[in-house]
């Protein structure tokens, strides 16, 4: 997922998002440690759109609190 796309979905969204992609990550962890995936590489990406999500919600945090501050 590019990170262009994570900063157009809903904070509802980036949430169902964050709890569908560790699920992702889980199941491929599963996969590996009974050495039926295929596709080790999917793992990385895995970790690195799980890092965006949370990016993306941790920089909304602080925006919302700047924007609470200055009010």
């Amino acid at each position: 997922m590019k990170p262009a796309e994570i900063r157009e979905l809903s904070d509802d969204q980036l949430a169902e998002k964050l709890k569908e992609t560790r699920a992702e990550l889980f199941n491929l962890r599963f996969q590996m440690a009974t050495s039926q995936l295929d596709n080790t590489a999917r793992v990385k990406t895995v970790k690195k759109d799980i890092a965006r999500i949370l990016t993306e919600q941790r920089a909304r945090e602080i925006a919302a609190e700047k924007a609470a501050a200055t009010e």
